[in-house]
């Protein structure tokens, strides 16, 4: 089961080219690009009118975090987005405090470095994004080089959080007209992964890749259905059902059809009706029935003692409508099941916590060794940067540098327009914030082409300061940031990576030897049974991400990667056959007629 592990230590191919080539737009980019400009124009319109557009960048902090949280349902996007706020508004308060008390640049860009590490920290934990925590310590970093008074402290914090409830009512409307598009959308890319990974069963790389793809898509479509832990609604219960057929597809992708599939995931995505699994108007009755010992249709007892075959077609509805019903009663009790603490999600962070601090705090070091005004730049650019590992930090240094480079470039040929006057401003930051969110599900590089600029017309809300300087200290600081930034990276190595693989490891071959277990006694109850199996899928899910992202540190030995194969194929296994334990797959070898015998269950 387990390979040899190579004693030498390897250094990684660092891609560029790749690092920048363009993906697929993201299902719901519209959301996030609309929601933010509505989040920032009232506040910053009212402002213009009052002829207090510098009071802008606090309300705009507020604003901000109208990006957060749009893959959530609603009744969870409404605590996520008050947390982010309350967040946002913690960070700013600490900058501005800290920016009334002392103009000693070393000191503020110490305290910058160390929110950003905290938020970084954080944000990685509670999984809060995208943008996760870069919006956070962009507006944390830039108060912190605005001059306060500790009077005015309060006033500012009073707007950010005047626009940061206006950023939550934004961010809450589309409630009243689709009260579950979110659940939807991840339900339909659940089934449409699915599909791909029915299409490509026939083995190899690809096979393995969109495997994996789905049964991480299958995984986030649960994370997002348990999200809200309340009594589910007829629509979320529908949609649970769907998520189920695509983790039958998962198990036995053969059998599976992907042009019903994709077709149920079209359906989802619209209004409309979703579509059933079953036929609800006899699930009440037929379950009542079956209870009761008679046949789904009525026409006699549901078996026989001579263990007589029964008409298939009802037998299998009614099997199905037994087994979904089993389903979600194991859906319900993980719905029950509290989540993990948040100092048990923070221990595996520590070395990104720490290369987020270092290169923060060593970028914003340099800049002020090299005169610049705003070191907040370099601080910001350096905490951009840092991912799961070394290899996706350095893919996202390329794109930083590349999509800043051509930021102000770009706002080179705005500025002169938006210099007009205070409304060509304003506008002119509405459609960077837009660009930006409108883009950036492309690639990173190319959504930062609108926040470079976005940047830079911020810092002229108070007054109008000469391009050439604001290009030239932005290309600097850029430049800085990702090349300490990264160095500080490679200098924090992670080598707990490894030894993380290998818990992972475990914990599968646990999880999978307790479902294997649940699904072998046959007085396990469906709740226990969708417990463990549900388990088992988060834990292989959890490998394949644990593994990734070890796969792209350095200075480490090799990672055990054929085990890791054999543990998922494994883990894979036993999922379907605890799919199957469940009466959602007939078991190898059957036939399709359906015999009921005294004691027997469909």
């Amino acid at each position: 089961m387990s390979s040899a592990t190579p004693t030498s230590a390897r250094v990684r191919r660092l891609p560029v080219v790749g690092a920048l080539r363009l993906g697929r737009p993201s299902d719901v980019w519209f959301k996030p690009a609309l929601s933010v400009v509505a989040a920032v124009a009232p506040p910053s319109l009212l402002l213009m009118t009052l002829g207090r557009l510098d009071l802008a960048p606090y309300t705009m902090a507020g604003s901000l975090c109208a990006l957060y949280a749009h893959n959530r349902p609603y009744a969870a996007r409404a605590k996520v987005l008050a947390w982010v706020i309350l967040g946002m508004l913690g960070g700013l308060a600490v900058a501005l405090v800290s920016a009334s008390l002392t103009r000693n640049a070393v000191v503020l860009v110490t305290v910058g470095a160390l929110l950003a590490a905290v938020q970084k920290a954080v944000c990685d934990a509670t999984r809060v994004g995208p943008p996760a925590h870069v919006i956070l310590t962009f507006v944390s970093s830039a108060a912190l080089f605005v001059p306060q008074t500790p009077g005015q402290v309060p006033g500012h914090l009073a707007l950010a959080a005047a626009a940061g409830v206006w950023a939550w009512l934004v961010g809450m409307a589309p409630a009243p007209l689709r009260p579950h598009g979110p659940e939807r959308r991840a339900t339909a890319q659940a089934l449409n992964a699915a599909a791909a990974y029915a299409e490509t069963a026939r083995g190899g790389e690809e096979g393995a890749g969109a495997r994996s793809a789905a049964y991480a898509a299958v995984h986030a479509a649960w994370q997002t259905l348990l999200a809200v832990r309340n009594r589910p609604s007829t629509t979320r219960r529908a949609l649970e059902r769907l998520v189920i057929r695509a983790e039958v597809a998962l198990a036995a992708p053969a059998d599976a059809d992907p042009a019903r599939l994709r077709s149920w995931a079209r359906a989802v995505r619209g209004t409309g009706r979703i579509p059933r699994t079953g036929d609800p108007r006899r699930e009440e009755d037929g379950l009542r029935r079956e209870e009761d010992g008679l046949r789904p249709d009525g026409a006699g007892p549901c078996r026989t003692d001579g263990g007589a075959r029964l008409d298939d077609d009802s037998l299998r509805r009614d099997g199905d409508l037994l087994r979904e019903r089993d389903e979600l009663v194991g859906v319900a009790a993980e719905r029950a099941v509290a989540s993990r603490p948040l100092w048990s999600r923070l221990g595996p962070l520590a070395p990104v916590a720490v290369r987020s601090a270092l290169g923060c705090a060593l970028a914003g070091y340099v800049s002020l060794a090299l005169g610049a005004e705003r070191p907040y730049w370099a601080l910001v650019t350096a905490a951009s940067l840092y991912q799961a590992n070394i290899t996706l930090t350095w893919s996202r240094a390329v794109q930083r540098v590349v999509g800043n480079l051509v930021g102000v470039l770009l706002f080179a040929a705005v500025a002169p327009v938006a210099q007009l006057g205070p409304l060509a401003l304003v506008l002119c930051i509405l459609a960077c914030n837009f660009g930006a969110e409108a883009l950036i599900g492309r690639n990173y590089w190319l959504g930062s082409v609108c926040v470079t600029p976005l940047a830079l017309l911020v810092t002229e809300l108070p007054g109008y300061q000469p391009t050439g300087e604001l290009v030239t200290g932005r290309v600097v600081d850029t430049l800085v940031g990702a090349l300490v930034g990264f160095v500080a990276a490679v200098a924090v190595t992670n080598r707990r990576a490894g030894r993380r693989v290998e818990r992972a490891l475990t914990t599968v071959d646990r999880a999978r030897e307790h479902a294997a277990r649940v699904a072998a006694d046959p007085s396990s109850t469906p709740a226990a049974l969708e417990a463990a199996r549900r388990g088992l899928a988060a834990a292989v899910v959890d490998l394949r991400a644990t593994a990734d992202a070890a796969a792209g540190e350095w200075w480490q030995r090799a990672l055990p990667q054929e085990r890791v194969v054999l543990v998922e194929q494994a883990a894979h296994r036993t999922l379907a056959a605890t799919v199957r334990r469940r009466g959602l797959l007939p078991d190898p070898g059957t036939t399709s007629t359906y015999t009921y015998t005294e004691g027997a269950s469909p």
